[in-house]
């Protein structure tokens, strides 16, 4: 039983990862547009709240799930890694409330709609290009390395290569919406990882 819930959850990941990426892919969205019509103005809240609900199912499956522990970390080592942990829930914070209101699809519901979007080359894109999945990457090895069970090691790789792979698909839409000025943000600033 062991062994299969860990599959599971590992197929849960997947999967989310796999609907997350055609929901928010342009073909589809266009497929969707046509399809339905003036009600499409809901899409991206309509995906946002499946998302969210999928997204704090397969968490609350991985939190429930019994899972080997490999090995103890002291206590320092804990203490320690509250600081990455912490920079990455305030980068996390900053972008969310950042991007909120226009990614959310939540402007649907009011008169004043977000302005088109600008390439961001200040704050903390002077820094990394994907800030939010920097974060995202920092949160998750942090919450490993402080709970180093068998389960966060698997939630771990499988979000860091669909967070590696999200990026690479980002950075076409991008290059494709922002043509030269975004391929010579390219050349200075990394997509990931900041420079030390």
């Amino acid at each position: 039983m062991f062994l299969i819930n860990h599959i599971i959850l590992v197929v849960l990941w997947v999967l989310f990862g796999i609907f997350h990426s055609v929901l928010a892919a342009n073909w589809w969205k266009r497929f969707m547009e046509r399809r339905l019509g003036l009600r499409y103005k809901y899409y991206a809240f309509s995906y946002s709240v499946f998302a969210a609900v999928t997204l704090m199912a397969i968490l609350l499956y991985q939190v429930y799930l019994q899972s080997n522990l490999l090995y103890v970390a002291p206590a320092w080592v804990k203490l320690l890694l509250c600081l990455p942990l912490g920079t990455a829930l305030v980068i996390m914070g900053i972008m969310i409330k950042k991007y909120f209101f226009a990614l959310s699809g939540i402007s649907v519901f009011y008169k004043e709609q977000p302005p088109v979007g600008e390439l961001e080359l200040d704050g903390m894109n002077r820094y990394v290009r994907h800030p939010l999945y920097f974060g995202t990457l920092l949160l998750i090895w942090s919450l490993f390395f402080i709970y180093p069970f068998v389960k966060n090691l698997l939630a771990c790789l499988i979000i860091t290569l669909y967070t590696v792979w999200g990026a690479i698909l980002e950075e076409k839409k991008l290059s494709a919406q922002f043509g030269e000025k975004y391929k010579a943000y390219q050349k200075h600033v990394p997509m990931l990882l900041p420079r030390l």
